[in-house]
């Protein structure tokens, strides 16, 4: 067993895949796809990808995606778009694996190791702490964000819009009502052959809502390709007197849906398109995908409490390695600052 670091894909072992293959089932953010898409699409050009590997022969046992921004601080591999990271860990002999893990990344060049968008009950990562304490590191952890989920315990749409605020009920029966009596509207759902116009439309959506402009749009438009190549990809669009009103992508896979980015046109806002149009999805997702869980990914809207009913907090894990004891204050400041 020994600790290997990878930094391209094509090097990785194909053994690789089973732990990407597990991680999927738990959440997309584990998947080789999406990872492979912030390699090839997110990163500046002076970040490097590293895959710090345990592997015993040609056997892939953990992996931990990183990128280095400055030879002084790495970073788990993802970006503002992260949700979810973990140690990708096989299922047997945890402990030996996750030790030699700890003792490899004592050996790189950073000072300073930052793990985003951890969960607060994954023990991959509470043991690879301890691990890494051992190894002499000092580590903290930080909140990041918190994340708000809701299981359906095999709940219809029609039960679980019952069991939502009345208020919220209320608002998107009138409004579908006065849309309908006003505009005629319709809602399309774009995969395979179509996708290149329902991009073109979700764009159209983004530059005439209140958020700013997208600064991963290359990574997005290269997710939406593989996303609906894997068969994952649930991207609506809201259309008033044909014009889109209203985007949405949704990610479907292993039984789960995460809500990945929301948009509407504000000239629309009496009309609340975006709920409209939410509702649609969780219909969808809940009756025709028969997921068991949905994601709404980070952040504490209140809009978002109205739609789901369990609260989780992400947390981020910063590691500190005591080889340089004059000069480790000053590294661990700057990272923060980069961070901030």
């Amino acid at each position: 067993m020994q600790f290997v670091c990878y930094h391209d894909w094509e090097s990785l072992p194909e053994s690789a895949d089973t732990l990407f293959a597990m991680g999927e089932k738990e959440s997309i953010f584990y998947s080789r796809l999406w990872f492979e898409s912030l390699a090839s699409h997110a990163l500046m050009d002076n970040q490097v990808m590293s895959l710090a590997c345990v592997v015993d022969g040609d056997t892939v046992l953990a992996i931990l995606p990183l990128v280095s921004r400055t030879a002084e601080s790495w970073h788990s591999l993802g970006n503002i778009c992260t949700t979810h990271f973990t140690l990708l860990l096989a299922a047997h002999g945890q402990q030996d694996v996750i030790a030699c893990m700890a003792k490899g990344l004592k050996q790189l060049p950073f000072h300073v190791l930052r793990l985003d968008a951890i969960s607060e009950n994954d023990s991959n990562i509470d043991n690879l702490q301890q691990a890494m304490q051992s190894c002499g590191f000092s580590c903290y952890r930080r909140f990041h964000f918190y994340n708000w989920t809701h299981r359906l315990k095999g709940h219809s749409y029609e039960e679980y819009m019952a069991a939502r605020p009345t208020r919220m009920r209320n608002t998107i029966a009138r409004k579908r009502r006065k849309l309908e009596r006003e505009h005629p509207y319709d809602i399309r759902l774009y995969t395979g052959d179509e996708l290149k116009q329902g991009k073109a439309d979700y764009d159209s959506v983004y530059k005439a809502s209140w958020k700013a402009g997208e600064r991963f749009h290359e990574f997005i438009n290269s997710l939406l390709v593989s996303m609906s190549a894997a068969g994952w990809l649930r991207l609506a669009i809201l259309y008033i007197e044909g014009r889109p009103a209203a985007a949405q992508i949704w990610f479907v896979a292993h039984c789960k849906a995460s809500i990945f980015r929301l948009a509407y046109d504000e000239s629309w806002k009496r009309y609340s398109p975006g709920s409209i149009l939410t509702s649609y999805l969780m219909e969808y997702v809940i009756d025709i995908d028969k997921v068991e869980e949905i994601d709404f990914l980070n952040g504490n809207d209140a809009y978002k409490q109205d739609w789901m009913s369990e609260r989780r907090e992400c947390w981020a894990l910063i590691c500190i390695k005591h080889d340089k004891p004059k000069s480790w204050i000053n590294v661990f400041i700057g990272s923060l600052k980069n961070w901030l």
